[in-house]
């Protein structure tokens, strides 16, 4: 992992931000901080950082309505900090294509070590490329298509995946799936690789009562359908 990434600060705590620009860069981050989210989006749109800390609150809005409006365009990681430990702000987050979460007060060292474990799940994928019926999935380029109209994934959704469809035909417990995409807090709550299943299914219009991709085992975990002949 190149320890060169650009890493994008939006919280309107400027001493955070100051404390944040010195900290990951003594860690070998190249920092930009702001405090407003209209300057974040501007900043997204002028040069693309490798990873995005938002805060959730913010002045004018939330840091919800602009990973919602990140997610539109950027699939890049996105961190999540929040001075309210409840759980369903971090469901929520998920929900809305956050890749972790972490809540205030944190110690940097904690949230270097989570950035530094989000990009390397964003980029340690191996080379290769399935294609099961009309979806496609490229692991070098992170690319995926279905019916040949590109998705939009974030790291996290394009992981798991990844996993599944490396395991298509065969159920993954949720352990096993927490196991391999290690290094997200995943404690903090029980629901995180279904908020995460569910992210995913969305992307793929897959409905779980039909499913044509993810399969619901029950009391067993999740499969991919090796769905080879469907159009």
């Amino acid at each position: 992992m190149d320890m060169n990434e650009h890493i994008l600060v939006i919280d309107d705590d400027q001493k955070l931000n100051a404390l944040l620009k010195e900290y990951l860069g003594r860690s070998g981050f190249r920092v930009a901080t702001v405090d407003n989210p209209s300057e974040g989006i501007e900043h997204l749109g002028r040069e693309e950082p490798d990873l995005v800390i938002l805060d959730v609150m913010l002045p004018g809005t939330d840091g919800f309505e602009i990973c919602k409006e990140i997610r539109k365009k950027w699939s890049i990681p996105v961190i999540m900090l929040t001075a309210r430990g409840d759980v369903m702000d971090r469901i929520v987050g998920l929900e809305l294509g956050a890749d972790d979460y972490l809540p205030k007060p944190f110690e940097p060292r904690e949230l270097a070590a989570r950035i530094k474990s989000v990009l390397r799940r964003h980029a340690r994928l191996p080379a290769g490329r399935f294609r099961m019926g009309s979806l496609e999935i490229d692991l070098e380029t992170h690319g995926v298509s279905l019916a040949g109209v590109p998705l939009s994934l974030t790291a996290m959704e394009f992981e798991l995946l990844a996993l599944l469809a490396k395991h298509r035909g065969k159920i993954l417990s949720r352990d096993r799936i927490m196991d391999a995409l290690r290094g997200m807090d995943w404690s903090a709550f029980d629901r995180s690789v279904d908020v995460l299943v569910s992210r995913l299914r969305q992307k793929l219009n897959d409905d779980p009562r039909n499913p044509k991709w993810i399969l619901t085992v029950r009391h067993s975990g999740y499969k991919m359908i090796d769905n080879k002949d469907e159009t």
